[in-house]
């Protein structure tokens, strides 16, 4: 048991590590996929299948569904000037407050003395925290906060349908890329359809084809000539 203990820590610990380390967004999100099994596989060593469950089915699952959809319609993992670089200060910042997280993770840890590790725990009744008797306590005793956890995920699975179904972008994408790349043109304005990713507009969509010369171009002129 102790060795499968380890294992799965380290397992762990390295998807943890693989996000904040890996540059590409994707792989960041396959990182913390790792993270999270293992952490279920944690959670069976502790006897706790629910919550086992409930990390694959929830986090595992639609969680990391809906960061692999959020990168895919950003984009921007494979064009390395959209990628946001830390300065001087967030760099500091965030050693102070990694700095902070790990004192008070030694405080914590010191002040218990490591007595829990010599015991058996507290004595809790056979089946608690049980599939069926977390079963029980959300359909019986919190149902009404178990629907509404159920309508406000179906609210975000709507708003993505409609995000993913946009096809002309944004009011004023058009003129926004116009200004940004001025001797650029949209070769398609409208977005194809059942596409409705900002990747293509952000990593190069509609604006990787070079300005044509409307004096040697009749298709150029004529696109001119009907924007205007």
């Amino acid at each position: 048991m102790a060795f499968f203990f380890f294992l799965f820590a380290l397992v762990a610990l390295a998807g943890a590590v693989g996000v904040v380390v890996l540059r590409n967004p994707f792989y960041c999100v396959l990182s913390l996929v790792v993270h999270l099994i293992a952490l279920a596989l944690l959670f069976l060593l502790l006897e706790a299948q629910f919550v086992a469950a409930a990390q694959i089915v929830v986090y595992a699952g639609a969680v990391m569904v809906l960061y692999v959809f959020v990168v895919a319609y950003v984009g921007g993992g494979d064009r390395p000037e959209l990628l946001w670089r830390a300065g001087a200060r967030q760099r500091a910042l965030a050693i102070a407050f990694g700095a902070m997280v790990f004192i008070e993770l030694a405080i914590a840890l010191l002040g218990t003395g490591l007595k829990a590790l010599d015991t058996h725990g507290a004595k809790l009744p056979a089946d608690y925290g049980s599939p069926e008797q977390i079963g029980e306590l959300l359909l019986n005793n919190f149902l009404l906060p178990f629907e509404l956890a159920s309508i406000l995920l179906l609210i975000a699975a709507i708003g993505a349908v409609a995000l993913v179904g946009r096809r002309g972008g944004l009011p004023g994408d058009e003129e926004a890329l116009a200004e940004i790349t001025p001797d650029r043109t949209l070769v398609n304005p409208v977005r194809p359809a059942a596409s409705g990713t900002m990747a293509e507009g952000v990593g190069g969509y509609g604006i990787t084809t070079p300005m044509p010369d409307p004096v040697t171009d009749p298709a150029a002129r004529t696109l001119r000539e009907d924007r205007s």
